[in-house]
C-alpha cells in the first residue's frame, strides 16, 4: 500500500530483456535501505526489490512481460527519471490517498502547458475508466496522488505546483508521453459492492 506521495526521483540505471520480461536497475536515495523483497513504487507500479548494491546507490527489479504490458515502464531508457515510493508504514501519516500500485491503465498527456509557476496538465481517459474519477477527486498518475481539477468525458485536468514539477518526473513531462494510471481504489470496490 501506498499514498502516491513520492518520496524520491529515481534515475534508470539499465532496463535490460530478459526471457520473462525484462530487469529494471534504478538509482534510488534510500537504495543502501532497502532489504530484498520490500516493495517500492516505481511510476505507481508495485515492485519488488530483487537486488540491492548500496555502493552503486541502486535496487533492481524484475518485471513480468504482463507489467511491461500494463504499464509505461518498457518506455523507460538509461538516463530518464521515475517517481519512487517506499510501502506505507504502519503509523505514517497518509498525505495523498490509498494507491495500491497496480496500474489500471497507461494513457497519453494531451498537453503540458506552463501557467505562471505553475502547470496544467491534461491527460486522455479511457472512456472504460471514467466512472472512477470525479471533480476534485485523487488520481494516481506515474505513482503521484493529485486531484482533479477539471473533468471531460475524454480527459482529465490537473494543476501541478513547482515543488511537484520539481521533486517528480513531470519535470520531463510533454504531449505525447504516456502515463501510468490507478484509479481511486474505494471507487473500485463500492462498483463492486453495489453489482453485488
Amino acid at each position: 500500500m501506498f499514498t502516491g506521495i513520492v518520496e524520491a526521483r529515481g534515475e534508470i540505471a539499465a532496463l535490460e530483456p530478459v526471457e520473462t520480461g525484462a530487469r529494471l536497475v534504478v538509482r534510488l536515495p534510500f537504495a543502501d535501505e532497502l532489504e530484498i523483497g520490500e516493495s517500492v513504487a516505481v511510476n505507481g507500479a508495485c515492485l519488488t526489490a530483487t537486488a540491492i548494491d548500496p555502493a552503486a546507490g541502486t535496487a533492481a527489479f524484475d518485471l513480468l512481460a504482463e507489467t511491461l504490458r500494463v504499464t509505461n515502464l518498457g518506455d523507460l531508457a538509461t538516463g530518464d527519471f521515475v517517481n519512487a515510493e517506499r510501502a506505507l508504514a504502519v503509523g505514517d501519516r497518509l498525505s495523498g490517498h490509498f494507491v495500491q500500485g497496480h496500474v489500471d491503465c497507461v494513457s497519453e498527456i494531451l498537453a503540458w502547458e506552463p501557467f505562471g509557476q505553475d502547470h496544467r496538465l491534461e491527460v486522455a481517459l479511457p472512456r472504460e475508466f471514467a466512472r472512477y474519477v470525479i471533480r476534485k477527486g485523487s488520481i494516481c498518475v506515474d505513482g503521484i496522488s493529485l486531484t482533479v481539477a477539471d473533468l471531460q468525458d475524454d480527459r482529465f485536468t490537473i494543476w501541478i505546483i513547482p515543488h511537484t514539477a520539481e521533486v517528480t518526473n513531470l519535470g520531463a513531462a510533454r504531449a505525447g508521453k504516456r502515463v501510468n494510471l490507478e484509479f481511486d481504489m474505494l471507487a473500485k470496490y463500492l462498483e463492486r459492492l453495489q453489482a453485488g
